[in-house]
C-alpha cells in the first residue's frame, strides 16, 4: 500500500509555523494555510515538488487562529479546492466574532499583547462544514485518511489521521515555539493558547490509542507517540477529564 508523503511547508523559520501538504498518487491535500500572505511560500514548495495549486484537491483548516487560517481564502481562489473546517469555529472564520484566546502561561500572556495573534485575515465560509461527531473520509480527494473533530485548542479544532500512523494535529500540541531565542523542537509543550487543556489531553490520548505514531503540528515537530502521551498526561485537569462523557 502506498504511504502518502507529508511535505512540511515552513511558513516561518525554525519550525515556528508550519503548514503541511499530504501528497498521494490520487491527489494532494493542504493542511492549514499559514498567516496572511503565505500563498507565495506554499506555491514555492508546490513548485519544488513538481506541483501547482491546481494539484490541491482539498484545504483542511485545523482551527481559526490566523497562523493556520490566514491564507485559506486566497489558496482556495488559486486552487479551486474546497475548504474543510468545523462549524464550532465558523464565526471566527467568517469574522462574525473576534477570535478568543486563553493563554497557557507567560509566553501566551505576552504574545497576546502583540499584534501577531490578532492579525486580520480574509474571512471565508468553509465549503465543507463538519459538525460534532462527524468523521470526514478523504478518499474522495485522493488520500486514504480521515478527519475528526478534536476540540480543546479551540472549539472547532480538527485533525487528520492517516493509515501510515501519521496525524496532523494543528495546535493540539507544540514543540517549536520560540522562547528566549530558543526553539524547543524535540519536547512536547503547550502552545501559547489553549481553550480546554483537559479536552486536549483526551483528544491526544485518543489519537495515540487509535494508532498515531508520528504527530505533525503547526509549531515544531514531528513528535513520537510516547512523547505526546507523556504531554497529554501532564496537562491540567487530565486525570479528572472523562473522555467517554464528551
Amino acid at each position: 500500500m502506498f504511504e502518502p508523503e507529508i511535505i512540511r511547508i515552513p511558513i516561518l523559520p525554525l519550525g515556528m509555523v508550519n503548514a503541511h501538504l499530504v501528497r498521494s498518487p490520487g491527489g494532494c491535500i493542504l493542511v492549514d494555510a499559514g498567516i496572511p500572505g503565505s500563498e507565495r511560500k506554499i506555491g514555492r514548495v508546490l513548485s519544488r515538488h513538481g506541483l501547482s495549486f491546481a494539484d490541491i484537491k482539498l484545504i483542511v483548516v485545523t482551527h481559526a487562529h490566523t497562523d493556520h487560517a490566514g491564507s485559506a481564502a486566497r489558496v482556495r481562489a488559486l486552487s479551486g479546492a474546497p475548504i474543510l473546517a468545523h462549524e464550532a469555529d465558523a464565526d471566527f472564520y467568517s469574522r462574525k466574532r473576534p477570535m478568543t484566546f486563553c493563554p497557557t502561561g507567560l509566553v501566551g500572556r505576552l504574545f497576546i499583547k502583540t499584534p501577531l495573534p490578532h492579525q486580520p485575515y480574509e474571512g471565508f465560509v468553509p465549503d465543507i462544514m463538519m459538525r460534532n461527531g462527524d468523521e470526514m473520509q478523504l478518499s474522495d480527494f485522493g488520500v486514504d485518511g480521515v478527519v475528526r473533530h478534536t476540540a480543546g485548542h479551540t472549539p472547532g479544532s480538527i485533525a487528520v489521521e492517516l493509515p501510515s500512523h501519521d496525524a496532523l494535529v494543528g495546535d493540539l500540541v507544540a514543540s517549536g515555539i520560540l522562547i528566549g531565542g530558543l526553539a524547543f523542537t524535540g519536547h512536547a509543550i503547550r502552545p501559547p493558547f489553549e481553550d480546554d487543556p483537559a479536552r486536549v489531553s483526551c483528544e491526544l490520548e485518543g489519537l495515540v490509542q487509535r494508532g498515531a505514531q508520528r504527530f505533525h503540528m503547526g509549531h515544531g515537530g514531528p513528535l513520537g507517540a510516547g512523547e505526546v502521551a507523556r504531554h497529554a498526561r501532564s496537562l491540567p485537569g487530565a486525570s479528572r477529564h472523562h473522555c467517554s462523557d464528551d
